[in-house]
């Protein structure tokens, strides 16, 4: 964490295994968009915009952005600063990603980077110099609340095809251990010359070997399950709730995340061996998509390779009815009072060979959502049974051009297995 001379400490993260601060030492602290040149440049600590003569002996306060950020600690290292903090924007939010440092350096949220510059800028206006120093207290254990959404998360809606909701499920990508090739250094640039197997990394490339990783589970625990059948156990068995007992917070900003920033929820990869239910789908069931998201059958074949044949999509009915573990049903207002849609989706049997699910609906706030039938009796593993689901929702006064979400659930219980679809109503308002 950073101590500030104004007595104020600040949670910030980082890695770095050289020498320290000298401890109970307090050390000027500076701008570094502060200090000559074009600002921007400099704030930015990017390669050669430092002026030694300012940063010397000193904690520089950069701005991330444009470089890498072990690249502006290297930046700070040579025009003579003894340490680094890295200040989120305003797009970074408040969340902390771990790099491994080449001198003493700490990342810190948006807030807590404005409240340094406020320090710094009041300070020089009292003719005083503002001192900081960093600190390394290990890691920390325990920490609440966990998980939540990382600040880089890719957030829905889906943009290109909105009756299929995005994101998916979330996993763990932030600041994770992981695996390093022994010939680079930590820090990822050319003047490191520290060597290790592990490194803690963050973003999409560490989330996607989670996911990875456990769709690979699961495919050694059930071989005959197709890639949307372990899709399926992934997203109907995730979870929304952190260790509070609250949903999952947006760490951009500590608001409270929605269906948008986490989809059906974290995966959670005991339950997804044993979802009891699955939403699988056929090579057919894609060829629909396709037709009812207006591709031409010279446009399918392209992907498909094979003859295509769109009779079938008349039935199908629309690109929501692709038979997906979540629904989402887009409106758009032109005026009218009261819209409607429908899903029809087929859960196959996974679980124990005689039982008996029902339904348990969470509307979206101003809707009025209906399962039939409301209960699914199987009498077999492997078995595959319909359901039927009607949406109605009244129009909202909306500013043209605007949108208005609301989300809720629709839940398949045996008592022993939870099969959890999150369902998402969206109104629009023409410009």
């Amino acid at each position: 964490y950073v101590k500030l001379g104004n007595g104020k400490v600040v949670t910030g993260a980082g890695v770095y295994n050289g020498r320290g601060l000298s401890p109970g030492r307090m050390y000027p602290l500076v701008y570094a968009g502060s200090g000559g040149g074009d600002g921007y440049s400099s704030s930015l600590c990017l390669e050669g915009s430092l002026d030694p003569d300012f940063v010397k002996g000193k904690i520089v306060l950069c701005d991330r952005g444009i470089n890498s950020r072990a690249a502006k600690g290297e930046v700070v290292k040579k025009a003579g600063g003894v340490g680094m903090i890295l200040a989120n924007g305003v797009f970074d939010g408040e969340g902390l990603v771990v790099d491994c440092h080449v001198l003493p350096a700490t990342a810190v949220g948006a807030s807590n980077a404005d409240e340094i510059r406020q320090y710094i800028d009041s300070a020089s206006k009292s003719k005083s110099s503002a001192t900081a120093t960093i600190l390394f207290k290990g890691t920390r254990l325990g920490v609440r609340p966990a998980p939540v959404v990382a600040s880089f998360s890719a957030r829905g809606p889906n943009p290109e095809t909105p009756e299929i909701l995005k994101p998916d499920v979330i996993a763990p990508g932030l600041n994770i251990l992981a695996a390093w090739p022994d010939k680079v250094g930590p820090a990822g640039i050319p003047s490191d010359n520290r060597r290790t197997e592990f490194n803690i990394l963050s973003g999409t490339s560490m989330a996607c070997p989670h996911v990875s990783g456990l769709a690979a589970l699961l495919k050694a625990a059930h071989p005959d399950w197709s890639p949307a059948a372990i899709k399926s156990a992934l997203m109907t068995t995730a979870y929304t709730v952190d260790n509070r007992g609250e949903t999952m917070v947006d760490e951009s900003n500590g608001n409270t995340s929605t269906v948008l920033d986490f989809g059906s929820g974290h995966v959670h990869p005991t339950k997804a061996m044993n979802p009891g239910l699955v939403y699988d789908i056929t090579r057919m069931d894609y060829v629909d998509f396709l037709c009812n998201s207006n591709y031409t059958i010279n446009n399918i074949q392209v992907i498909t390779r094979r003859n295509a044949d769109c009779s079938g999509a008349k039935r199908a009915g629309h690109v929501g009815n692709l038979n997906y573990p979540s629904f989402s049903a887009v409106f758009q207002q032109y005026g009218k009072h009261t819209m409607s849609t429908h899903f029809i989706r087929q859960v196959t049997n996974v679980g124990d060979p005689n039982s008996v699910y029902k339904v348990t609906v969470r509307p979206p706030s101003g809707t009025l959502v209906t399962v039939e039938p409301k209960q699914l009796v199987f009498r077999r593993g492997g078995q595959k049974l319909n359901f039927l689901v009607r949406v109605e929702a009244t129009a909202v006064k909306l500013a043209p051009g605007s949108t208005n979400m609301k989300s809720g659930s629709i839940v398949w219980s045996d008592g022993k297995h939870n099969v959890t679809s999150p369902i998402v109503v969206t109104m629009q308002q023409p410009l």
